[in-house]
């Protein structure tokens, strides 16, 4: 059983840019299928648990941010996700991911495939620093095999830029190092080469924090021309960031075992104007985190 199993994904299609508006109408369809869909799911570094008992269906096409106070096991679920977690030494995951309704735990399953159809972009900007900007972007993709021959690769190029908005800032200078570019410029590049391995989901480790505002504001409206083909999960720590580009929000928090766990997750609209658990309010508030 491999992920490369599953029924191709639809062509691209980037939508015109959009403006970044505070709690972005959601485009999940009422009853949609989940994506990925986590059950009960406990996550340990050697003996000590850090996230305990979690229930989340992610839906398609849309952007899911997870919000909580430090500590409470938001990146660690991003990293179970598309297994970066096991590749710790003494971590293990409990409970079930499934990813289209394939067990990405299962023996038969691929890890390497999981990471390829799983994105991620972590916390800061890491372009390949010996890399120019083209090859920062094609380069895992030409070591899967997913692309062949110069004329594939360059089209392959031009199309991850455009679609990380991107493209009209570097065109005339592919051959520049990827740490030539600004710490925008730098996410959006990753977000590139995220995108060159033709990825189904995106999981996004507080993409902006390193981030100033202007810069922040187009990785935030790339987000959101990204949802119209991919699957999104983000965590922050920006409670105006997760209203202005999140469709759903989850809200972790730790217990006394000091393990995280999920309160709440929601409509972004519902949960920052009228969230379920007292704990969420005091959150979102400022009351404590």
């Amino acid at each position: 059983m491999i992920i490369e199993d599953l029924p191709p994904s639809p062509a691209p299609v980037v939508p015109p840019p959009r403006p970044v508006a505070i709690a972005a109408a959601p485009v999940v369809a009422p009853g949609a299928a989940p994506v990925v869909r986590i059950g009960a799911v406990s996550a340990y570094y050697g003996p000590r648990r850090v996230i305990r008992d979690v229930d989340l269906d992610i839906p398609p096409n849309s952007i899911t941010a997870i919000i909580g106070p430090s500590g409470s096991g938001k990146s660690t679920l991003l990293r179970c996700i598309d297994r970066m977690h096991e590749i710790i030494p003494g971590a293990h995951v409990e409970g079930s991911i499934t990813y289209r309704g394939i067990d990405i735990y299962d023996p038969g399953v691929d890890p390497a495939a999981v990471r390829r159809t799983i994105g991620m972009v972590f916390q800061q900007p890491n372009p390949f620093p010996t890399m120019s900007i083209a090859t920062n972007v094609i380069a895992a993709a030409r070591f899967n095999g997913l692309v062949k021959g110069r004329s594939a690769e360059d089209a392959l190029v031009e199309h991850c830029l455009r679609q990380a908005a991107l493209w009209d800032e570097v065109k005339d200078k592919l051959h520049h190092s990827g740490s030539s570019l600004s710490g925008g410029q730098q996410q959006r590049l990753c977000i590139a080469r995220a995108l060159a391995m033709e990825p189904d989901v995106l999981l996004m480790d507080e993409p902006c924090s390193a981030l100033d505002p202007v810069a922040t504001q187009q990785v935030e409206e790339l987000m959101l021309r990204l949802r119209e083909r991919y699957t999104i999960v983000i965590v922050t720590h920006n409670m105006q960031q997760a209203s202005r580009v999140s469709d759903r929000t989850a809200f972790f928090t730790m217990g006394t075992d000091r393990a995280g766990y999920l309160v709440e997750v929601d409509d972004t609209v519902k949960v920052f104007t009228n969230p379920r658990e007292q704990l969420t309010e005091d959150y979102i508030s400022g009351r404590f985190g």
